[in-house]
């Protein structure tokens, strides 16, 4: 898999033709190929609690393809084309929207987030000069621990971004990154064409207990009607160890603000969106000859509704990994508008051969009350969250997941509809990756 000229592109991206092809007169557009792929197969149940809907049963596939090469013969520069195929089987066993486009008979099933759809997931050239990356086109992103730039990447269709970046490391143990998004696809099929969005972001690693990173987000994109809103923070981690225990810690603050970043056809009541919200995240962990350990603390402010301030919103984040795992809280990614506290203890074990197993408990409560909710409890509810992954013998590349999530509601809704019920999930996976060169 060495060559492809001018004349194979097409069919390369299309038809996945991977072996090597030439022509006398023809220059060399992509040598030196490389393709990762991942088949991923799911099932998921979702018990929602309302009466209104049926459980459902989601049987999906993932399918990824990336091809990578050298471009044009010139160092540094490269191109990957990928795509990205989730399939149902043709099982409408559940909704994936709120549309309620499929029934048991007599009512809707419940949400599983992964759409039938198939998109184009990297359309990319990359020119790598010194210790400077240099980028343009549609690309998986993910910064830091995900919280407010991730591709949602546990959905079967996770998002792309459509960007342009640099990326520089130039300065000893000093990376950055400056970015402008123009678009992103994927997640329940969203596609935004007209974003208008700037990320900064930086890291500086003072040694294996402090990293200090530093990031401004700002974004603008038509889901908040041509508006957005700035998110800039920083945060401290790191990790050691004393005693044979292996420590490591986070410790965050981030502000929401009024935008920086406009669409150019913003209309004028999307101006009146104003920001004004609070974030911090505190979390201990430790590793003890294999048992994993840690307590979390993090706070995502919230308005009463009549104080003119708005909630914080991670609307770009990978918000799955956050919160618990029955995504109660983030459906369309704008969260509770009282706000949401969530406090949380892990505890768990991994070990060469066992794999990992892990189980989280999540309190959770309001920072604001809504001036429209009823009742003087804060009470959002709690949450049970179990997970057993391990690899599978005698296949490389083949890991299997068994995931369980338990919510149950608590004693004031503060003005959220999702978390008025209790809810079940349960998944079984199968992840088979793999690389050819």
């Amino acid at each position: 898999m060495k060559k492809i000229t001018m004349s194979a592109v097409a069919l390369t991206a299309i038809m996945g033709s991977f072996s090597s092809v030439s022509a006398a007169d023809g220059i060399n557009i992509l040598d030196d190929l490389k393709l990762d792929a991942q088949i991923r197969p799911r099932w998921e149940n979702v018990d929602d609690g309302n009466s209104d809907t049926a459980n459902a049963n989601a049987y999906t596939a993932r399918t990824k393809l990336k091809v990578t090469g050298n471009l044009l013969d010139v160092d540094g520069l490269s191109a990957s084309v990928g795509i990205i195929s989730v399939n149902n089987f043709g099982s409408h066993t559940y909704n994936w929207d709120k549309s309620g486009q499929y029934t048991d008979g007599t009512k809707p099933y419940a949400i599983v987030g992964d759409p039938q759809a198939a998109m184009i997931s990297n359309a990319e050239i990359n020119y790598k000069t010194g210790d400077t990356v240099l980028h343009a086109g549609r690309d998986q992103v993910n910064l830091d621990n995900q919280r407010f730039i991730g591709t949602v990447g546990w959905r079967q269709l996770e998002r792309s971004y459509d960007s342009v970046f640099v990326a520089n490391n130039s300065i000893k143990n000093l990376s950055v990154l400056a970015a402008w998004v123009y678009g992103y696809a994927g997640v329940g099929g969203t596609t935004t064409t007209d974003a208008n969005s700037i990320l900064l972001h930086a890291v500086y690693k003072v040694n294996e207990a402090l990293n200090i990173t530093a990031y401004d987000y700002m974004l603008a994109t038509s889901q908040f009607d041509g508006a957005g809103f700035d998110i800039y923070g920083a945060a401290l981690t790191g990790k050691t160890a004393l005693s044979g225990v292996k420590l490591n810690y986070r410790a965050e603050y981030a502000v929401q603000k009024d935008a920086s970043m406009k669409i150019h056809d913003t209309p004028a009541t999307a101006d009146q969106f104003k920001a004004d919200a609070d974030y911090y995240n505190l979390d201990l962990g430790a590793n003890i000859s294999g048992v994993l350990v840690g307590v979390n603390y993090e706070f995502l402010s919230g308005s009463t509704g009549t104080d003119n301030k708005s909630n914080f919103i991670p609307l770009l984040g990978t918000n799955h990994k956050f919160n618990g795992w029955a995504d109660v809280f983030f459906v369309g990614n704008t969260g509770p508008e009282g706000g949401l506290i969530d406090a949380n203890a892990r505890l768990g074990y991994t070990a060469k051969g066992f794999g990992k197993l892990l189980a989280v408990y999540h309190d959770f409560t309001a920072d604001k009350k809504m001036a429209t909710t009823t009742g003087t409890s804060d009470d959002l509810g709690s949450e049970i969250d179990v997970m057993y992954v391990n690899k599978i013998p005698g296949v490389n590349g083949l890991t299997g997941m068994l995931k369980y999530a338990d919510y149950s509601k608590g004693a004031d809704m503060t003005g959220f509809d999702n978390v008025t019920h209790d809810s079940t999930k349960i998944w079984a996976q199968l992840d088979y990756k793999f690389s050819t060169k």
